[in-house]
This record gives structure tokens, C-alpha cells and sequence, in this order.
């Protein structure tokens, strides 16, 4: 009864508008949240698809930065049935206040947005992210949330003591009340009964809705415009505050090799290419197949891979994608790629519509969508020749090729208008 009178009383916010500057090229021409992720999905899927599975499907993106290609994904991939009027994804762009100002910050945005919490009336507003990968049974927190007699509840990772400086840090006592919030602390203190672990803040916040109505107004009328930074701290000394261990959160259908509490921030270049290993393998560390939990993306339309002849191992190849005479490894290949003979890749992720020449080299490289790479080309082997290029190098040694030009799409050295999806 408590599961069923919760699922009918919460809406979300999901906040959509992050410039991912430490993403750039790759955020040049959309926002973070809309950056491509594995062989078929974007960031934002993760964070719709576990609001969803978890029956929470009055859903908000508040959007702000470059937000076109974010608003395209959501308008072909996220239509919720049309039959239930409370069944929605539903794009929100900052409302321009009377002084023209967009959204100054997570709370602010909220705050803009506060009239559309008059038309659904809920009792709890999940509060969420939407640059991180990861699955979590939203149902469980909301539990948590009420057995505690939370006023608001906040999604704890537990992560190692050393890496506290990485992370906003959230202080507890042992019942789980938090304490204090620190921002990249070089000292912080523990979990209760773990010595050698912290919580670090995931960014994902449940709030009694009037709660949270009275709060925005007193951070409105005070300049705050920020959840993390402003409107938590200073709600710790009036109202209980709680602590939600993701570490138990169990989800349907999680496979028994697979790394329990699995969450990435992509926030840098090197993290996101990293990320994208952690689906590979037989027994991947994040198994994007989970029939009881899935991950949605768009609906594509178009035909399965296509091997001619080649090479292949422990690699991702997106639908419609043609690999003829070539040698992958470890890599990821989203949609219609086109992989001519002689090209080698190996530990690349290779995104929608582009097209590798014959002999092409390719070695710790990500090519954005709509790239043809001339044949012969070598990549990620001499990194001053990369620079000088135009290619943009990380400290970890990582290539990235910029979006190239949507007008030119090339399948198999023919010149046409377009694939079967955005």
C-alpha cells in the first residue's frame, strides 16, 4: 500500500542543462547529457530509464545549454503513452525570468519550474541528474525515505576515503542523518562502521514537495541558486536529512559478475572513454542487457551489422554498421559506421555515421559523428601529428575528433542525405 500511494504522488526533475566543459569537443554542439554513450544510447537514457523502471514517469528535463540535440533525442525516443495524462518525459527550457536571467543553478532551475508541481499536487519530487551512468530502483530510496520520516533524502556512493577529494562529501551519523556537506574535502569523515570508506553525494534528491516549495521561496528571496552548495547546508539545521546508501540498492535482473553500486561520473573525456569498457567482455562490470531493468534509447529503424569479412574482438558494433577486410578491437561502433579493408581499430569508440578510408590506424581514438576518415590516415600513434591536425589530446593520451559536418553522410563512398535515425 505505502509502494502503491508513493508511485501515484511523485514527479521528477531531472536536470538537463550541464554544459560539460570538461567534455569538450564532444560538447561543442550539444550538452552533456545528450552525449552519445555505448553502441545505441545517450547519457540522459540512464537516468530516464531508472526513473521509469521505478514507476516514476511524471518526468521534467529542465534544459538549458545547447539543448537542440537533446530535445530531438527526448521528442523520437522518450514518447510515454499518450492514454495516462501523468505518463510523460516533457522537455523544459528555462522559463526567462522578468530580469531575462536563465537558470543560475540546480535550485534556481527547480525554482523556475515550481508552477508545474501546482498541476500534479505530489507528495514526494525526486530531484535527479542526468550525467551518469548508472541503474538504480528509485522504489528503494523512496522506502528509505519513509521509513525514516525523511524531509529529504539524498543518494550516498560509498567510495574510498582517499579519493574524498574527488567528490562532495556527505557526513552522517549512524543512523544515517546527515551531518554536514563538504566539497572536495582533503579531510573527511567516514561511514559509520567503515573506517576506510566516505559517502560521496550522487546527486539525486528526494524532497517532501512542500518542503521543497517553502525552501526554493526562502533560497529565492536569499540568492541561492544551488541545491549541493546553498539550500542542503542550511535545511541540515531545521529539517531531517537523511542519507540513502546506494551500496544496498539491489536492481531486478543484475547479473552475478556484474560490479555492484555501479555508478560513473563522465565528466572528463578520460572518464566517459573509460566507461565505455566497462560494458565489454563476457561478463562486463555493467551488462547493458537486463530484460528486468532495461536501458531505453531511441527507436532505430534501420538493419543489423554487417560483416563482410574481418576481424573482430571483444567489440560493439551498432546496428546497420559495415565492417569489410578489417581488424576491431575492443571498441565500440554505433550506428552505420562503415569500416573499409585494411583499417585497423583498436580500443577506439567510433560514433554514428562515420565512415574509416582503407588502411586507416586507428589506436585510443574517439571520432564523432559524421567524420570520414581518409583512407591511410593514422590516429592516436604520434600525438604532436594529432595536435597539429586539429584533433584535440588528452593528458591520458586519448584522441578526440570532433563532430564532423552532418550535410556530408558517407555510406560505403556514397555520397547520400542521411541514416535512419537523428
Amino acid at each position: 500500500m505505502l509502494e502503491r500511494r508513493i508511485r501515484e504522488k511523485v514527479m521528477a526533475f531531472v536536470m538537463a542543462g550541464g554544459e560539460g566543459s570538461r567534455l569538450y569537443p564532444l560538447t561543442k554542439d550539444r550538452c552533456k547529457p545528450a552525449v552519445p554513450f555505448g553502441s545505441r544510447y545517450r547519457i540522459v537514457d540512464f537516468v530516464l530509464s531508472n526513473l521509469l523502471n521505478s514507476d516514476i514517469r511524471s518526468i521534467y528535463l529542465l534544459v538549458q545549454y545547447r539543448p537542440q540535440s537533446l530535445i530531438e533525442h527526448i521528442r523520437k525516443a522518450w514518447t510515454v503513452s499518450t492514454l495516462f495524462p501523468e505518463q510523460f518525459v516533457t522537455v523544459v527550457p528555462p522559463q526567462m525570468t522578468r530580469d531575462g536571467s536563465l537558470f543560475g543553478g540546480t535550485a534556481d532551475a527547480v525554482y523556475q519550474s515550481m508552477n508545474l508541481m501546482d498541476m500534479h499536487r505530489p507528495d514526494l519530487v525526486a530531484v535527479f541528474g542526468a550525467d551518469h551512468i548508472y541503474r538504480m530502483d528509485v522504489r528503494q530510496m523512496m522506502r528509505f525515505h519513509c521509513e525514516n520520516q525523511a524531509d529529504i533524502t539524498v543518494a550516498a556512493l560509498p567510495v574510498p576515503l582517499k579519493q574524498a577529494s574527488n567528490f562532495g562529501i556527505i557526513e552522517t551519523d549512524d543512523s544515517g542523518r546527515v551531518t554536514g556537506f563538504l566539497e572536495k574535502p582533503a579531510q573527511a569523515k567516514s561511514m559509520p562502521n567503515d573506517p576506510l570508506r566516505v559517502y560521496a553525494s550522487m546527486g539525486n534528491y528526494l524532497f517532501n514537495a512542500e518542503l521543497l516549495r517553502a525552501a526554493l521561496e526562502e533560497a529565492h528571496q536569499r540568492g541561492e541558486t544551488d541545491f549541493g552548495h546553498h539550500v542542503l547546508p542550511r535545511l541540515l539545521q531545521t529539517h531531517r536529512v537523511f542519507a540513502y546508501n546506494f551500496a544496498s540498492n539491489v536492481v531486478p535482473g543484475a547479473k552475478p559478475y556484474e560490479e555492484q553500486s555501479y555508478w560513473r561520473d563522465v565528466g572528463t573525456l578520460d572518464t566517459y572513454f573509460e566507461a565505455h569498457f566497462d560494458v565489454l567482455g563476457l561478463e562486463p562490470c555493467f551488462d547493458a542487457f537486463n530484460p528486468e531493468w532495461p536501458i531505453y534509447s531511441s527507436h532505430y529503424q534501420g538493419p543489423t551489422a554487417r560483416i563482410i569479412h574481418g576481424e573482430i574482438e571483444n567489440s560493439l558494433l551498432g546496428a546497420a554498421t559495415i565492417v569489410n577486410e578489417a581488424t576491431i578491437r575492443n571498441s565500440i561502433l554505433r550506428r552505420e559506421v562503415v569500416v573499409e579493408p585494411g583499417a585497423r581499430i583498436e580500443d577506439c569508440v567510433i560514433m554514428d555515421y562515420a565512415s574509416i578510408g582503407a588502411g586507416v590506424r586507428l589506436r585510443r581514438v574517439i571520432i564523432d559523428r559524421h567524420n570520414r576518415i581518409a583512407a591511410g590516415t593514422e590516429i592516436g600513434y604520434d600525438h604532436d601529428r594529432d595536435r597539429a591536425a586539429g584533433y584535440h589530446v588528452t593528458e591520458g593520451g586519448l584522441v578526440v575528433v570532433p563532430l564532423g559536418d552532418p550535410r556530408y553522410y558517407s555510406r560505403g563512398g556514397y555520397r547520400i542525405g542521411g541514416g535512419y535515425s537523428e
